[in-house]
């Protein structure tokens, strides 16, 4: 039987779940975080949009750290508290990323003294396809020139898979895994 919350649509039980993952070959461990215990009432749409995550998450050509500052970007910017929350603990542990990359990018990350050229061009990129859904010429001239070809096409699907679940979390109102304290580490909201 299904777990209600206040999501907008039943949690599957974590064996609903794991039976879901399981009839389309999924990762198991995916199917015991919340967005997946939702999203396995559609197992194909799930599968889809784990395997295009692990091809994002690992062995892909945008450097770790950079990639989650992009997630963590996004999270923010679009007020996903499960977004920003789940990859909190994630960009800091398995990453790279501190606090201090984190808190920086909240707010005014342009003028900040803490970040890069690489940095502040991904940054750059982020908010663009955010805000217009497009790099201009400087700036996927910068992207091209920073970080290659692969890459700066990574940083571009990366963005819009990233949105996609930073939206579906907030439309779903996808609750936070059981424990875990909301928009860390501050509490300090979008």
């Amino acid at each position: 039987m299904s777990e209600t919350t206040d999501c907008r649509v039943d949690l599957l039980s974590l064996e609903e779940a794991k039976e879901a993952a399981e009839s389309v070959e999924m990762i198991a461990a995916f199917s015991e975080l919340n967005i997946f215990r939702v999203l396995l009432h559609r197992p194909k749409t799930a599968k889809a949009l784990a395997d295009l995550l692990i091809s994002l998450l690992f062995g892909g050509e945008l450097d770790d750290r950079l990639r989650e500052l992009l997630i963590m970007r996004i999270g923010w910017v679009t007020g996903s508290n499960y977004e920003w929350t789940q990859h909190w603990r994630i960009a800091r542990e398995q990453f790279g990323c501190s606090e201090q990359d984190l808190l920086e990018l909240r707010d005014d990350w342009r003028s900040s003294a803490h970040f890069g050229d690489d940095e502040k061009t991904l940054l750059a990129a982020v908010d663009a396809l955010l805000e217009d859904g497009t790099l201009d010429a400087d700036l996927s001239k910068r992207c091209l020139d920073r970080f290659g070809r692969n890459a700066t096409i990574e940083l571009a699907t990366a963005v819009g898979c990233w949105r996609l679940v930073s939206k579906l979390t907030n439309a779903l109102s996808i609750p936070l895994e059981e424990g875990i304290a909301s928009w860390p580490p501050d509490g300090r909201q979008p």
